[in-house]
């Protein structure tokens, strides 16, 4: 590699306008593939296979009506005073505009919304009162029914005693005529008498049947009468039956409102076709533009962040004061402004290259806002300090009399080899995220990865064809002066105290170990709208929502019933209220409010209210409750489903903690596998991933602290605390994990040359870095400042991520990679440097940074310093040579006189087999 990277600087140092040409023909191209087929690009973060994606799914099979996302929209007068007849009907007219939007089912304005619930409270009321009044009436007419059966039951008697007095009679009448029948067969008198009687007989007979027959007639209708009280009565029970389910319903939703109790606030709500996170980003940002644009008299409109969480710009006012920090780090450390523009326009050049080739496949895949924001960032982070490494190594050559060809080749070759080497494991450390199977996560990883890629190639081809057409003038015209005459560097000849090294690893660890205590509490979510800037129309809509309608109306939660089997249409509302009055029942459940049935009737959904917001802990709390609750119903158990945004947050936030342990398994063990190799020792790489481990643990503390607990909240903008963003602990082991083992090998591999130059393992530490620090200090400002300027982004998910980095990058180069592995080196002695002679013998020989190639190039002469300080020239490679080689030098005859700085310590190597060491840039 150190080779073909010589090569490949010495043709950009012959060619460089064709190199240069070449990479602003390649920019041309990535900008126009940018113009043709990029699409546009999603705030929203959601991964497959939740189990809000489930109930979703579900829905959207069997209950359409139900599914879709909902964005809110809230109205304010400005006043606080009631809302006007004319502005009601303004926002209404809103509302209503908004339909025409693709992707917009429909809209409900709070005051319809209110006033039907009021409409369905009042009829619950009037409905008592006429079921009372019913009552009353069915009450009275039983009472004249029964009054009426009476009179018919005396009237039945009374027939039934004049019938039996007839009766009677009739048998008297038979008697006296057959005992005067001889008689009366005589005497006419008689004859006539006995037929008068037997008429009247028949007379009275007739009057007592059709009494009877009125009777009979009577009962009928009494039965009737009867049969239609009854009938009334059931009826007026099922009313009132339906009537306190429905007043059970409308109890479990008392607390929810739409328009507030002072009438100064109402609640518009939008309905989309698909789920809020796949509502194109074109109509969510034309919603918000017309309401911003909204011009209805005395009132605000707020969208939230359901809608308005838009597209982060990708350079603000703080990411470019802290490119401008980075500038000046380069000029003061150069002292040349053209040298300080170098790395800068290099490392705008590879990240716009990548930027604009990564977001040419927005449209085949979906890119969150963040994602190219963090290649912005990283490119810009990386480029710079790549391009440096390679400037700064070229400038030393050049001032110790080389060629401008030769040294772009050989620092490409050396320094450009190590760029590889430290960007390969960014690239591998992010690419890894795709392990963790989350679709957004991967991507995040992949275009990070990208942007390190073309930082890497612009680095050792863009920046030593700049070089090249700047030949001496990347000198000051006092160090072009004085060219071939750079005198001696003193280095360090004594070992670091050892009390010193035990105060420093025992005060390293303990500061590092407090400031990661708040870690312990870290919990994660993604923004809400509270996160938003103050003066952002998310903010004043998640806090009037707050204040007028209670926390939990930020985050109302889906909750989606499946019957064991369909149940029927009279029967529903009665499941209903079991239902709900079984959510209700949770401590956190500030509402219920029923939303309807499928088609079927074998799902029931519901819109619970929380107490708390949706980032609150509660509210999680009560999202595994709701899940875990068991309702049963006379046809069986029934199974609860939770979506909703703030249900879907949770779960995004639930899947990223459950996958962190195993990503950051496979980068500590990525960690140790290349450390080994490089190193060719075991403790160096436990040392430098405990150390990154510390670092990393330090800067969660420092997030949770800050933008969880609101430590420092007022310098760092945050004003309302809430969780950490959910996949920002494992970006930043991806990224920090690359950059910890750049400061690693910069500094521990000038450990390994010294030790390898016959000094002590002890002295070695301190020349070590006496020799890195000053261009790992450099870089990790650089890297501070690129980062740190995004702290000040306006969008509340780019924040933390600009904090963790920067925070991260500035524990672990000052504080772990320049205080505490320094004083374990010096505790460890040559033990550090121990590693199995089997092992040595099958690990690859890894020239990290181009030692071999070093050797090869012919030596510029220098010369000894008999006081400890030794020649800053590359002719000190023939003294590598020496140390790394003695059989091979004793054997050609002493043809090569190198010399140390200090004679060979006891403890000092000796190289008679194995593997040479690696070098340090």
């Amino acid at each position: 590699m150190a080779g073909l990277l010589y090569r490949l600087g010495r043709f950009a140092a012959r060619r460089h306008w064709t190199v240069i040409i070449a990479w602003i023909v390649l920019m041309a191209i990535a900008g126009v593939t940018f113009s043709l087929f990029s699409g546009t690009i999603s705030s929203a973060i959601s991964i497959p296979g939740t189990k809000t994606s489930q109930v979703q799914d579900e829905l959207a099979d069997k209950f359409p009506s139900a599914n879709g996302g909902n964005g809110t929209i809230v109205f304010q007068t400005k006043d606080g005073g009631a809302f006007t007849s004319a502005q009601r009907d303004d926002v209404q007219a809103f509302l209503t505009d908004l339909e025409d939007l693709p992707g917009v089912k429909g809209t409900t304005d709070g005051f319809a919304t209110q006033q039907r619930l009021d409409d369905q409270r009042q009829k619950i009321v009037d409905g008592r009162k006429e079921i009372s009044d019913g009552r009353k009436e069915l009450e009275d007419g039983q009472a004249q029914l029964d009054a009426q059966k009476e009179q018919l039951e005396s009237g039945k008697q009374q027939i039934a005693d004049a019938q039996a007095q007839l009766d009677a009679q009739k048998a008297q009448a038979e008697a006296q005529a057959g005992a005067a029948g001889a008689a009366a067969a005589a005497s006419p008198a008689a004859q006539a008498q006995a037929q008068a009687g037997q008429q009247q007989l028949e007379q009275a007979q007739a009057q007592i049947d059709a009494q009877q027959q009125q009777l009979t007639a009577g009962e009928q209708q009494l039965a009737d009468a009867q049969k239609t009280i009854d009938q009334n009565t059931q009826k007026l029970e099922d009313s009132e039956r339906d009537l306190e389910q429905g007043s059970d319903l409308l109890d479990l939703s008392k607390d929810i409102r739409f328009v507030s109790s002072d009438d100064s606030a109402a609640i518009g709500t939008v309905q989309f076709t698909k789920s809020t996170y796949e509502v194109p980003q074109t109509t969510k940002q034309e919603i918000s533009d017309r309401a911003e644009a909204a011009t209805i008299s005395g009132v605000d409109v707020y969208v939230s962040n359901d809608i308005a969480q838009g597209v982060p710009s990708i350079l603000g006012p703080g990411e470019i004061i802290g490119v401008v920090i980075a500038a000046l780090v380069l000029f003061l450390m150069l002292r040349t402004v053209i040298g300080a523009a170098i790395p800068l326009l290099s490392a705008v050049l590879g990240v716009g290259v990548a930027t604009l080739a990564s977001l040419s496949f927005s449209d085949l895949v979906e890119f969150i806002s963040v994602t190219p924001v963090l290649g912005v960032m990283l490119g810009l982070a990386v480029g710079i300090d790549y391009s440096l490494f390679i400037l700064n190594r070229h400038r030393t050559q050049l001032k110790q009399g080389m060629g401008v060809h030769e040294s772009i080749g050989l620092a490409n070759g050396t320094s450009g080899n190590a760029v590889v080497f430290a960007g390969t494991t960014v690239i591998v450390a992010l690419l890894a995220l795709n392990i963790t199977g989350i679709p957004f996560l991967g991507l995040m990883g992949t275009v990070g990865a990208v942007a390190v890629l073309f930082a890497i190639l612009i680095a050792t081809s863009f920046t030593p064809a700049l070089l090249s057409l700047l030949g001496l003038r990347i000198l000051r015209k006092k160090e072009r002066e004085q060219i071939g005459n750079t005198g001696s560097v003193r280095v360090p000849n004594k070992p670091m105290s050892t009390w010193r090294a035990v105060i420093t690893l025992i005060a390293g660890v303990a500061v590092l170990g407090t400031i990661a205590l708040p870690a312990t509490q870290m919990r994660l979510g993604l923004p809400s709208g509270s996160s938003e800037a103050v003066e952002s129309s998310q903010y004043k809509a998640y806090k009037t929502l707050e204040q007028e309608f209670g926390a939990g109306q930020n985050g109302p939660l889906l909750v989606v019933a499946t019957l064991p089997q369909a149940v029927s249409e009279d029967d529903v509302t009665a499941t209903e209220v079991t239902i709900g009055q079984a959510l209700a029942e949770n401590d956190d459940v500030d509402a219920v409010l029923p939303i309807g049935a499928s088609k079927d009737r074998t799902i029931i959904a519901f819109q619970v209210k929380p107490n708390g917001g949706p980032d609150s802990v509660s509210t999680e709390e009560l999202v595994k409750d709701l899940r875990a609750q068991s309702v049963s119903t006379d046809d069986g158990r029934v199974e609860l489903g939770v979506a909703g945004n703030a249900s879907a947050n949770i779960d995004v936030s639930e899947k990223l903690a459950n996958v962190l342990p195993l990503y950051l398994a496979v980068v500590v063990g990525l960690s140790l596998i290349i450390l080994i190799i490089v190193f060719r020792s075991f403790l160096v790489p436990i040392t430098a991933t405990a150390g990154f481990i510390l670092s990393v643990l330090a800067s969660f503390g420092g997030l949770t602290a800050i933008y969880q607990f609101g430590w420092l909240g007022s310098v760092f903008g945050v004003h309302d605390p809430a969780p950490i963003l959910s996949f920002l602990p494992i970006i930043e082991i991806g990224i920090l994990f690359g950059l910890a083992m750049d400061y690693q090998l910069f500094l521990v591999s000038g450990m390994r040359e010294a030790y390898a130059h016959g000094a002590s393992a002890k002295v070695a530490v301190q020349r070590g870095l006496h020799a890195g620090r000053a261009v790992v200090t450099a870089a990790a400002i650089i890297m501070i400042s690129v980062f740190a300027g995004f702290i000040f982004s306006e969008s509340s998910t780019i924040k933390p991520i600009g904090f963790g980095l920067a925070f991260g990058v500035l524990l672990d180069a000052f504080v772990v990679r320049m205080l505490l592995i320094p004083a374990v080196m010096h505790l460890l002695g040559r033990s550090a440097w121990w590693i199995p002679k089997w092992l040595d013998r099958i690990l690859p020989d890894v020239d990290v940074e181009g030692a071999k190639l070093e050797r090869m190039q012919p030596a510029t002469g220098h010369r000894s310093v008999a006081d400890g300080s030794t020649p800053a020239a590359t002719g000190r490679a023939d003294a590598r040579q020496a140390a790394t080689d003695p059989v091979g030098d004793a054997q050609s005859g002493g043809g090569h006189h190198g010399s140390h700085a200090a004679p060979a310590e006891p403890d000092a190597p000796t190289h008679g087999s194995g593997h040479p060491p690696a070098h340090r840039a």
